[in-house]
């Protein structure tokens, strides 16, 4: 028996590898640098682990998670083997015993995040202590304009070179564009030997379903199934929270995870998660990369991922111990218009938001899908004559309609209103409702009045559901997320070409009460722009924001559009003075022009903390009276704000020292939040 094999069986307890761990293992361990693309469960770790241990010297694994380092260090000393982790969670004992054990010259896999190769000393440690390979896990985070960049994953290259040993990478999720872009930032001019393994989890049954009462969805999804390890993914911290005690509360055994939690109470939830047979873990995608947990059974995402490969790695999570795996993905319009907006508000350059529209493009094509989805799924990874039955439209085909009429009517509306309204407006017009804001445009005059009867109102927001699926309309970030045409419309518009559309979905929509909001989902943006300025105007007058204006004479504001002082001079709370002193700032909002800054803002115009600061305002606009909107007012100042957006990355302790201990309690998990997406 060779050393390889017998080291596969007497430490890691295996008889034989899994397909295609042979040839990687034997790469690594010659010494060639090597880039693996495997699939989530696929042993990725054991073709890096494996060959440290026939190697001399040790062998320098960077991760991006610390809960990912620490499952995999003690899983390692668990078999016997010496493997430390230098983390910012470690007690002064842990590193201790690293340094001890690196010293003593007995360990071989030394666990870093990437964030600690900016340190000059962490230099100064890899030379000195006999570094013969680094491995690199979820290479993908290399890639600036993908979903899990970490920018210090770019000094890898500089440390191979600096060190001059080989290297090997390994990911779970990269599109064709991500693995050029790993083997010119890691490896540079020497080519790596490139594995690409699949993508196929043919244990795992996906499922998308349009939100329809997201939370009871939810809840009857996690009802079928109790008892069973789970995920929850959302999209926001609160959510976490609120979902994890609907679950308890309906007799689950259920807890939230999010990075703004302590520490200690994180890695509480990860032991417990690892422990405990049947808990569901509610978090932010923050969860989960690093819990090597074999027999989760099932993941759910209450909000529709950031991207594919996203998506895919999240999932992936599921049924890594082989055994069948669920899945559920709700999507609605609300996360489509999220998702387009924080691609066009971004930084990117746009041929990179393009890129980053075309990867929605291919997650939403997944969620509205007419047929398989894992042909849909794996096809984008570049694989196909993939078997499936193992999704809910292989185990019921939906019905399906042509939809071209539907959508030519909708696109009408869009273009005889300028495209400068949502989905809800141009709904009463198909509808023909004569609403206040109908009338008084005079769109009751338009020929696309009342000619889409044949649908109900529910019925006719799953087809714009459908079309913002399909990428034909789009959210306009400068005209507060008013629908817009987009170019793969206009053969449909023109009678050049034909669409199909979900019948089931549109049968299936129900009719429910009215969600309790203080505007309409097309005013949302608008309202959210007006708190903005009126929060500005209120800190410069050190007045609370109430005293500008109340709530609802910025929600009238929102819903009637004024253009002029006069009409401005008809909405309820605005007397002469008000309107003298504050109606072309508030006009200037509505009309979209460039709003007044804040002076304390302006001296961020152009840089990046200013969309920081922008962030930050919207998020203490959510939380002004706590996450139930029940707490007495609270706020920071304009000067607080731009000292928070100039911090660099996610630091709780420097944010307790800018707003002190009271705001830090209210803003400070969700302002960490922003500083984390901003990089």
């Amino acid at each position: 028996m060779s050393n390889r094999d017998a080291l596969l069986r007497d430490v890691f307890g295996f008889e034989s590898f899994r397909l295609g761990q042979a040839e990687i293992v034997d790469c690594v361990a010659a010494g060639q640098n090597a880039l693996a693309i495997m699939p989530t469960g696929g042993g990725k770790s054991l073709c890096f682990q494996l060959p440290a241990l026939m190697r001399d010297g040790v062998t320098v694994v960077i991760s991006p998670l610390i809960a990912l380092m620490r499952d995999q260090v003690r899983a390692l000393r668990e078999a016997g083997v010496e493997a430390g982790a230098l983390t910012s969670g470690n007690t002064p004992e842990e590193t201790d015993q690293v340094y001890e054990a690196l010293d003593a010259g007995r360990l071989k896999l030394l666990y870093m995040a990437p964030e600690r190769l900016a340190a000059g000393s962490a230099m100064n440690l890899l030379r000195r202590i006999n570094v013969s390979l680094i491995a690199v896990d979820e290479a993908h985070c290399v890639s600036q304009w993908g979903h899990d960049f970490r920018p210090d994953y770019l000094r890898i290259g500089e440390l191979r070179r600096a060190l001059n040993v080989p290297l090997a990478a390994f990911t779970a999720t990269a599109d064709q564009e991500t693995r050029d872009e790993i083997v010119e930032r890691l490896f540079q001019d020497e080519k790596p030997t490139i594995f690409l393994r699949g993508f196929d989890r043919p244990n795992i049954h996906l499922n998308f379903a349009a939100k329809d009462g997201p939370r009871r969805q939810i809840l009857d999804f996690a009802d079928a199934r109790k008892g069973q390890s789970g995920i929850v993914y959302c999209g926001t911290r609160a959510k976490t929270e609120v979902l994890a005690k609907a679950l308890r509360d309906a007799g689950h055994a259920a807890t939230h995870y999010h990075g703004g939690m302590q520490a200690e109470d994180r890695r509480i939830t990860e032991a417990r998660f690892q422990r405990e047979d049947g808990l569901i873990v509610v978090a932010t995608v923050a969860f989960g990369m690093g819990i090597d947990k074999p027999d989760i059974r099932w993941v759910a995402h209450a909000d529709l991922p950031k991207s594919i490969e996203a998506y895919y790695q999240e999932i992936g999570r599921a049924g890594r111990d082989g055994a069948a795996a669920e899945t559920l993905t709700l999507f609605g319009p609300e996360d489509i218009r999220l998702r387009r907006s924080q691609i066009d508000e971004g930084l990117a350059p746009p041929e990179r938001r393009a890129a980053d529209h075309g990867r929605l493009n291919a997650l939403l094509g997944l969620a509205e899908a007419l047929r398989c989805r894992r042909e849909t799924l794996l096809g984008y990874f570049g694989e196909s004559d993939i078997k499936c039955g193992k999704c809910d439209l292989c185990d019921v085909p939906p019905m399906t309609f042509d939809g071209t009429l539907a959508v030519r009517k909708a696109l009408s509306a869009i273009l005889r209103t300028n495209e400068g309204f949502g989905a809800g407006h141009l709904i009463d017009i198909l509808l023909g409702n004569e609403t206040d804001k109908v009338m008084g445009r005079n769109h009751d005059q338009l020929p696309t009045f009342g000619v889409g009867k044949e649908y109900s109102r529910p019925q006719w927001q799953a087809i714009f559901r459908q079309m913002m699926g399909h990428d034909l309309i789009r959210p306009d970030a400068e005209r507060h997320g008013a629908l817009q045409m987009t170019d793969a419309a206009r053969p449909i518009l023109r009678d050049e070409a034909t669409i199909e559309l979900r019948q089931d979905t549109i049968k299936a929509a129900k009719r429910r009460p009215a969600v309790k909001s203080m505007v309409s989902e097309e005013d949302a943006p608008l309202l959210s722009a007006l708190k903005a300025k009126r929060r500005a105007l209120a800190e410069q007058a050190a007045v609370p924001a109430y005293i500008i204006f109340p709530d609802r004479t910025l929600i009238e504001m929102a819903e009637a559009r004024p253009k002029t002082l006069d009409d401005m001079a008809r909405i309820n709370g605005i007397g002469a003075k008000k309107l003298e002193r504050y109606g072309d700032a508030f006009l200037s909002v509505v009309a979209q022009d460039a709003p007044e800054m804040h002076p304390t803002r302006r001296k961020l115009a152009g840089k990046e903390a200013g969309n920081v600061y922008d962030r930050l305002m919207e998020v203490q606009a959510d939380l002004s009276r706590g996450l139930a909107g029940t707490d007495k007012p609270l706020s920071c100042s304009a000067s607080q704000l731009a000292k928070v957006a100039q911090l660099r990355g996610g630091d709780q302790l420097a944010i307790e020292r800018v707003l002190g201990d009271r705001k830090a309690e209210r803003f400070g998990a969700a302002f960490l939040d922003v500083l984390r997406e901003a990089g």
